[in-house]
């Protein structure tokens, strides 16, 4: 459900191509792409002007900063994504394939559990999202524009006011709503990785299921073959997962670096805002919400890659877990190698630096933290000059 929403949203403003999209349909996909990129860059180009313009002064600068580091890691991401999108697509089918190929109720219960984490990760998101953006236009002041930014025009007169106003509104809207998507796609393809390795555990917790009866104590030359095979199919499978692993790290590891360190600075900058609005309740809500936000979207990641890092560590357990003891040294054998390449952990880190787990997203919370103090410091000193 999840991955759906993310890539219909994509496909809706020229950043998914639909499969049966060729020849002339697929160069007029690309061109209405390219331009829908374009404007929204263009948006940005007015934050970066305003940024230079009040370069010095703090509060402003972090009213512009905010939201203008979010749209620089959404560019960044977009980029990758139209750069990786056909390796993305591969992942993105592969892991499809298998989970919609489970059969036994154990297995479904597993693959709907899955869909309903995610289901819910991406309302959530979309929630604390859109309460954001109604607090943050409802909060604007008359004749004053929502979002901070720069103009080659006065934004104070009518019509221009009432148009801009509207643009900054639709843009804030969709942009927001291809964020979530983006974030929800990566995340939701790290949960179908675990969801695989956890299906991975199940057969193997359950190979020698209806193999045997409680008067044998061991396994029948044909019941070995069988066990066999299952195990062989188990090792391809967990050996497919790796790699899928591999994959999702050289696709995404550096835009989430990318994502982390902006987001270390945005939370630090919402903070700072946050502490500010003391005269406006509408925006110190928003700008609360905005911060959960934003913290949300860096918890997911670390979440997700914690979950699959978890899964990974537990094939082990799995394996040991099967009545081993039934099987013939050969087979025990097989099974201890498997067991031994489980000790090889899948897991994504963030541009090489940090694993995505919840020990990182910890340390950056503080990080924001020491940052969020340190710009305060700066602030009052600044304030006591001017005294």
């Amino acid at each position: 459900f999840s991955l759906i929403i993310s890539l219909t949203a994509l496909r809706l403003v020229g950043f998914w191509a639909p499969d049966d999209f060729k020849g002339n349909y697929e160069l007029i996909y690309k061109y209405y792409g390219f331009l829908s990129f374009t404007f929204y860059v263009g948006n940005f180009l007015t934050q970066a002007v305003d940024l230079f313009v009040i370069w010095g002064n703090i509060p402003l600068m972090t009213a512009t900063l905010f939201l203008l580091g979010t749209n620089l890691a959404h560019a960044t991401k977009f980029i990758n994504l139209y750069l990786k999108r056909k390796l993305i697509k591969m992942i993105v089918d592969s892991s499809d394939d298998v989970l919609r190929s489970v059969e036994n109720e154990e297995g479904i219960a597993i693959v709907k559990s899955c869909n309903r984490q995610t289901k819910i990760q991406l309302l959530t998101y979309l929630t604390l999202t859109y309460v954001t953006i109604v607090g943050l236009m409802s909060s604007a002041e008359h004749g004053s524009l929502p979002l901070r930014a720069w103009y080659p025009y006065d934004t104070t007169k009518s019509p221009a006011y009432e148009l801009t106003f509207g643009l900054q509104v639709y843009i804030v809207c969709v942009t927001a709503f291809l964020n979530v998507s983006k974030d929800t796609m990566v995340t939701t393809m790290i949960a179908q990785c675990h969801c695989r390795l956890k299906l991975i555990g199940l057969s193997l917790k359950s190979l020698c299921q209806d193999l045997h009866d409680d008067k044998s104590m061991s396994l029948s030359p044909n019941q070995e073959k069988i066990a066999r095979a299952r195990l062989r199919d188990c090792a391809i499978q967990h050996q497919t997962v790796l790699e899928a692993a591999v994959l999702l790290q050289n696709c995404f590891s550096a835009p989430t670096f990318a994502q982390f360190n902006v987001s270390l600075l945005i939370i630090c900058v919402t903070a700072f805002q946050l502490v500010s609005q003391t005269g406006n309740m509408v925006r110190l809500l928003s700008m609360g919400t905005y911060l959960t936000n934003m913290t949300f979207q860096v918890f997911i990641y670390c979440y997700q890659g914690n979950q699959l890092s978890t899964e990974s560590s537990e094939i082990s357990t799995a394996a040991y877990l099967c009545p081993w003891y039934l099987m013939s040294p050969r087979l025990r054998r097989d099974l201890l190698i498997v067991m031994t390449r489980s000790r090889r952990i899948a897991k994504i880190t963030a541009g090489g630096f940090t694993t995505l787990s919840l020990s990182s997203f910890m340390a950056i919370i503080k990080a924001s933290y020491s940052l969020f103090t340190l710009l305060k410091q700066v602030d009052e000193k600044n304030l006591n000059h001017g005294l």
